[in-house]
């Protein structure tokens, strides 16, 4: 099989912990850039796949878990993309008005529909 952007393929070493049973393990992954040695550093290699992570875990994993996105029904025309584009919007505006954590932020607006005109720059 050919990789015609293919530059470079690297490994990545990773110890991990369980968190419930402090169990340790290793792990031995592969990944591939199109960006030259130059460019990609083994530093940077490690910085972007850390990277990827913090992606998943500020964002598609709150609207996993907060949102519940993965059991959502809305299915027609563009309403998963608006719901999603929604979804982000919130977390959003609740991380500008420096919430590290969505759901209580989240609740708390649910109680006041105020409260969240607010973060949008509206008062009532």
């Amino acid at each position: 099989m050919d990789f015609p952007y293919a530059a470079q393929v690297f490994t990545l070493r990773r110890e991990v912990t369980e968190m419930v049973s402090q169990k340790h393990r290793s792990e031995t992954v592969y990944g591939l850039s199109s960006l030259p040695a130059q460019r990609a550093t083994p530093a940077r290699l490690l910085a972007l796949s850390r990277g990827h992570w913090t992606i998943e875990n500020r964002l598609h994993g709150v609207r996993d878990v907060t949102f519940d996105e993965d059991r959502s029904r809305v299915r027609k025309g563009a309403g998963a993309q608006v719901m999603a584009s929604i979804r982000n919007l919130a977390i959003s505006l609740l991380r500008i008005a420096g919430a590290r954590y969505i759901a209580p932020p989240l609740r708390h607006c649910a109680r006041c529909d105020s409260r969240a005109l607010r973060l949008v720059g509206l008062r009532l």
